[in-house]
């Protein structure tokens, strides 16, 4: 009930303060609904990976699924590799040691920053974003993998060890892994939301999805058009997040 109050007081105030501002600079409640439609009865092309056939979709949707093209593999992709070298350095001093000059230095670096590379080394396109998106999870997974590792009690791998296991990979695999997964699966579910500001940004140098027609909606003064997607992503975050949660609670019952 507090939660539509609270959304309710929201909408209230936003249609307000539209009623004193032009469409182009604020649009209201009632022109974002309207462009809504407008996007959903649009159609156009989205070529499907990997067969490159071309199928007609509303709008909206082709937007959506040319934004997840990038998201999804830069996510996974920077997941991996985050929580890979998290616990490699979390685990080995040597690997530490060895390695933490390198991502003392790397890691001021915003994923942004990259965009240059990312477009002389892939070029425009998803495959450019996959690789900002990709580095912008990677640190948010390295040090949560990282510290979630560094942070296992020394006397629970005492008494791992006591039990017969004495070899890192089956430490790391039944002791470590399962003692760090707290801290791992909020890296997870960190990157997940934050990686879609990073697809916003990255979309805005040319890669198509919400991102630039976001940016091109506004240049056209389509303000509303951009709100619409606006919401779009952040419908899609709080329905991943919901879903990783659940996924998540499983997966934590034991600590029930």
């Amino acid at each position: 009930v507090r939660g539509l109050v609270g959304t309710t007081v929201l909408v209230v105030a936003w249609y307000s303060a539209a009623l004193t501002q032009p469409v182009y600079l604020l649009p209201g409640p009632v022109e974002v609904v309207a462009a809504f439609v407008g996007e959903l009865s649009t159609e156009a092309l989205y070529t499907v990976p990997l067969s490159g056939s071309e199928v007609r979709l509303p709008q909206m949707v082709v937007k959506l699924l040319q934004s997840l093209q990038h998201y999804l593999p830069g996510l996974a992709v920077g997941t991996v590799a985050g929580i890979t070298l998290g616990v490699a350095m979390g685990w080995s001093r040597l690997v530490d040691d060895a390695l933490t000059p390198v991502t003392r230095v790397l890691r001021p670096i915003p994923p942004l920053a990259w965009i240059a590379f990312a477009i002389v080394w892939i070029g425009i396109g998803h495959g450019g974003a996959t690789f900002i998106v990709a580095i912008g999870a990677f640190w948010i997974n390295f040090y949560n993998a990282f510290a979630g590792v560094e942070g296992v009690s020394h006397d629970l791998k005492e008494v791992a060890a006591t039990l017969g296991v004495h070899d890192d990979l089956t430490m790391i695999r039944k002791v470590v892994l399962p003692a760090a997964s707290p801290e791992i699966l909020t890296g997870i579910r960190t990157a997940i939301g934050q990686s879609w500001m990073v697809v916003v940004a990255a979309e805005l140098f040319g890669a198509p999805g919400i991102g630039f027609q976001i940016i091109s909606a506004a240049q056209n003064l389509a303000m509303d058009v951009s709100v619409i997607y606006m919401l779009v992503i952040s419908a899609v975050f709080l329905a991943s997040d919901w879903a990783f949660r659940r996924f998540e609670g499983r997966v934590l019952a034991w600590r029930a």
